[in-house]
């Protein structure tokens, strides 16, 4: 992990992303970039200097910019710009969002499109580098122009106003920011439209789901190897020759990862031979063909996200041959239909993975594990319960799974009259992730259970790993105990990469595609 971080607005990855909203790693402006920006920004003076109108300098905005604005009023017009769109409601954006939202918007300055000077930039890294960020309210945006509320939220505290919050303080911006050393800008001409015109909410959300989202595919493979073993199943499905006849890409992946999961298994050798069943159910022998096509969509939307990281997505944009344009980048359909998309594939993560707890536990499912997983089910109730909640889980995320990019409402007088609802799509997706997270933490669960009952035998190289870290954290279930806290416990574990990270093969596909197109 890189030291410093330097944004040129041209090389910023999914993997920065979460360096920086999560684990806290400094970012610097790099000297290029502040030159690009300072070349653009000499444009907007110029222009702002005379007498055409120009949209977003000397103009009022949307459906209001045929107003002209005289000389003495514009720097009253940005700012309330910024005030009137902070109109946000709801909750507020956990803190690795929020700053994630502020890397990309510092990124987008630093590309030089928007006409803005260094020191804006310079403050955005500044707070992020002192653990500063805005109190943002998820609700409000339709994705186009781009995230304006949470966008505003985040500009209001750059001229110090509205609240930010350091660890576990929150006050008002402009004493937070002294207190950390900083000084809230005051802004130019453009350069509040410049702060709040952009897809950067509901992509620094996209950002950091996409990052999870692999955790979670490489996961389902540790729980599904791991609960073939407990049911005893085959691998013979996943032989390389059935993913070479059909060619499909993630499936010939996933099968590959689970082959190895698998390897070295007693459990295995034990009903090699004997065996009266075929074939498995689906939920087991399918795995490659349900959690193939997963991957191959997380490829796609990681790279589509990947390029907005780095997109000027802000209008109208300033061109350092003296022009200035008004177009439509900073409308959210792309991300928008990424983030659509990876609650669909996620969703059947958690669908195959319920199927597999419901095996486990089942007794007229499964009649080599005793009923629920209980040495002495009927006094004691076992896993019952659990996929009871996996159950529950993964039928919201089908809920969820409707798409949000497919809706459009005008706003702005009907002059943003098709809009994406990207930043809807984007919070339907990090519940998804939340249940997908927490089903998989019930089937490590309870597929664990299961390979202590087929204790001496053990399993593969890769399913033992899994069920050793689930004891790492969850003890084996003897008699009756409450569930929740151990559900928690294996859900912030898989978040963390417990289960992904540094599991035999799964390095080979824990990285994100985008860094390697």
């Amino acid at each position: 992990m890189p030291q410093t971080i330097h944004l040129d607005g041209r090389s910023l990855r999914l993997t920065d992303v979460r360096a920086v909203a999560v684990d806290r790693v400094q970012v610097a402006l790099s000297g290029a970039a502040g030159t690009r920006m300072q070349s653009t920004r000499a444009v907007v003076e110029r222009l702002a200097a005379a007498d055409a109108a120009v949209y977003g300098v000397n103009t009022g905005f949307g459906k209001l910019s045929d107003v002209a604005i005289p000389p003495d009023r514009l720097a009253d017009l940005q700012v309330n710009l910024v005030r009137s769109h902070a109109a946000g409601v709801g909750a507020l954006l956990p803190e690795a969002e929020a700053r994630a939202m502020m890397l990309l918007r510092a990124n987008v300055l630093a590309k030089g499109y928007s006409g803005s000077r260094p020191a804006l930039v310079e403050l955005l890294l500044g707070m992020l580098n002192t653990g500063l960020y805005p109190r943002v309210p998820e609700q409000g945006s339709v994705g186009a122009s781009g995230d304006l509320a949470p966008l505003a939220a985040l500009a209001l505290t750059l001229i110090g106003e509205g609240e930010l919050v350091r660890g576990d303080r929150a006050g008002p911006a402009a004493a937070m920011l002294a207190e950390a050393g900083l000084e809230p800008v005051k802004l130019g001409p453009k350069e509040g439209i410049s702060l709040i015109n952009g897809t950067q909410a509901h992509t620094g959300i996209a950002a950091l789901s996409a990052l999870e989202a692999r955790r979670l595919w490489i996961t389902a493979h540790v729980a599904g190897a791991m609960s073939l073993e407990g049911l005893m199943g085959t691998p013979t499905a996943f032989d390389p020759r059935i993913q070479e006849a059909r060619g499909q890409v993630g499936q010939a992946t996933s099968a590959a990862l689970l082959r190895e999961l698998l390897s070295g298994s007693e459990i295995r050798e034990s009903h090699r031979v004997g065996d009266r069943r075929v074939q498995d159910a689906y939920a087991l022998r399918c795995m490659p063909q349900v959690h193939g096509p997963v991957l191959d969509a997380l490829r796609f939307c990681e790279g589509l996200i990947g390029r907005e990281l780095n997109a000027a997505t802000d209008n109208p944009l300033v061109f350092d041959d003296g022009t200035m344009l008004s177009g439509g980048n900073f409308h959210g359909q792309a991300v928008a239909t990424a983030l659509d998309f990876m609650a669909i594939v996620l969703t059947n993560l958690a669908t195959i993975s319920e199927r597999r707890i419901d095996r486990l536990v089942h007794p007229d499912l499964n009649e080599s594990l005793p009923p629920f997983l209980s040495a002495d089910a009927g006094l004691n109730s076992g896993f019952m319960m659990a996929q009871v909640t996996a159950a529950a889980l993964a039928s919201e995320c089908k809920t969820l799974s409707h798409p949000a990019s497919v809706d459009t409402i005008p706003t702005d007088g009907n002059k943003e009259d098709v809009v994406p609802m990207a930043m809807g799509a984007a919070i339907k997706l990090r519940r998804v992730v939340h249940n997908v997270r927490h089903v998989l933490a019930i089937e490590l669960m309870c597929a664990a259970q299961a390979l202590d009952y087929r204790l001496p035998l053990l399993p593969g190289a890769g399913a033992a790993a899994g069920h050793a870290r689930v004891r790492a954290l969850v003890p084996t279930l003897e008699l009756d105990r409450v569930l929740s806290p151990d559900i928690s416990a294996l859900a912030a574990a898989v978040a963390s990469g417990t289960f992904s990270d540094d599991i035999l093969g799964a390095t080979r596909v824990a990285e994100p595609f985008e860094e390697k197109a």
